[in-house]
């Protein structure tokens, strides 16, 4: 039986997620049976070094023990409750013992839900309406944040999505990333209206696309003076840049933090946290609704914290990035072999190989990539035995289960998949 064809009759494209359907890279998907470590094992059980790690969230691999022992033991007390329990306590106390910019969390079910929750809170905190969000930036698919945005949007050409009313859309405005004077200018043409910005602190929704010096800072800076909130969307570098995130790395203080992934350990989860005055206008505490049966998961709560424990260990970051930087190098001096000059963006464990010269610092140069000739390095990869994300614009991922045998044969293969172009 063909599962991708079956799949279609049932699932729109056959997926669950639209760059899964491989729409941009040609072929059919890979189904996944099975994981563990560094691997993942298809339906016929072929073997595939895996630097995907479910988007992001599998920084400790595919199901490590301790997690996995976390996940059992809480479901044999009950899947869920819909009532407070001592394992999101946990949870939230983690998070905000180690995010420096969060005096209070609250969990929900999706990254998506925490960056909607996060602008209404936003918004009404202000008591403004618009926001300003960068060009190629993902922030999940709520109404009003599908404008020019990253990931499944800009993969299958769509920076727009059908269903978004012209209404809602009107009030999200449209910057560009590593670019401050865009921001003033929207600011200075909406004076008075813009309620916060928006963004990935290092955008992993266009490829990795990193901020320039000062960027982030200035734009802290820049927004307090106004009285505009910050916002920045830690799903995908929540917990993996530092146990602080991208507002530890940096050094900035952002308003409104939302995070999703590694918070989860591979189930899903959400959550938005801040500033105690602005957090204490969500509901029952303030005027704010957002509710959520499945909010605070016990399975994704165990789950998270298992994982958090050893991601906040005294010295993994700092290992992960000496293994990832063997691998980032190892890929640079392939291409410096080959006489290519592709710019090639890292950092910590993200990276993202763009098959374009010069640097990438932005959308439009993000979108200049060859993706015909990614599609083509893709399969190379893949019939070597390596999954990457089957998208130009998506991040390769770094766990710490990857080991030195790991990224000496992914450097081979990587070199070999050069060649092949």
């Amino acid at each position: 039986m063909n599962l991708f064809e079956e799949s279609k009759k049932y699932i729109p494209g056959g997926v669950n997620s639209p760059v899964r359907a491989f729409g941009s890279v040609g072929g059919d998907p890979v189904f996944i049976k099975r994981a563990h470590g560094s691997k993942v094992y298809d339906i016929n059980d072929k073997e595939y070094l895996d630097y995907i790690c479910s988007w992001g969230p599998l920084i400790l691999g595919h199901a490590d023990e301790d997690v996995v022992n976390a996940v059992v033991n809480a479901a044999k007390n009950g899947t869920s409750f819909g009532a407070p329990t001592e394992l999101e306590l946990k949870l939230a106390k983690k998070v905000v013992e180690n995010v420096p910019s969060m005096d209070m969390v609250r969990m929900v079910n999706s990254g998506t839900e925490a960056v909607m929750s996060a602008i209404r809170v936003a918004r009404a905190y202000t008591e403004k309406d618009k926001i300003i969000k960068f060009e190629g930036c993902y922030h999940g698919h709520s109404d009003g944040l599908l404008v020019k945005a990253g990931s499944a949007a800009l993969t299958f050409g769509q920076p727009s999505s059908p269903g978004v009313p012209d209404d809602y859309a009107k009030n999200t405005l449209v910057a560009e990333y590593n670019n401050l004077d865009s921001v003033k200018k929207l600011v200075e043409e909406n004076k008075g209206e813009v309620a916060a910005v928006i963004v990935e602190p290092v955008a992993g929704n266009m490829g990795v696309v990193l901020p320039k010096d000062g960027f982030l800072k200035d734009l802290e800076e820049f927004c307090k003076n106004e009285g505009i909130l910050l916002i920045f969307d830690e799903v995908i570098t929540g917990f993996r840049l530092a146990p602080g995130g991208a507002g530890e790395y940096f050094d900035v203080d952002a308003d409104l933090t939302t995070m999703g992934k590694i918070i989860g350990g591979g189930l899903p989860v959400g959550a938005y946290g801040g500033k105690k005055e602005i957090m204490e206008m969500v509901s029952p505490t303030g005027p704010v609704t957002q509710a959520g049966t499945l909010s605070g998961n016990p399975l994704a709560m165990a789950a998270g914290l298992a994982t958090l424990d050893k991601v906040c260990a005294p010295g993994f970051h700092k290992n992960l990035a000496e293994k990832s930087e063997k691998l980032w190098q190892g890929m640079r001096d392939n291409c410096r072999r080959l006489n290519v000059n592709y710019a090639f963006n890292t950092i910590e464990s993200m990276g993202c190989l763009f098959f374009k010269e010069g640097e990438v610092t932005s959308f439009k140069e993000a979108t200049s990539s060859d993706t015909d000739k990614f599609a083509k390095f893709f399969h190379g990869m893949l019939k070597q035995g390596i999954t990457i994300a089957p998208s130009q614009f998506e991040a390769t991922f770094v766990s710490d289960k990857h080991s030195d045998e790991d990224i000496e044969y992914t450097i081979k293969a990587h070199y070999n998949a050069l060649k092949d172009l």
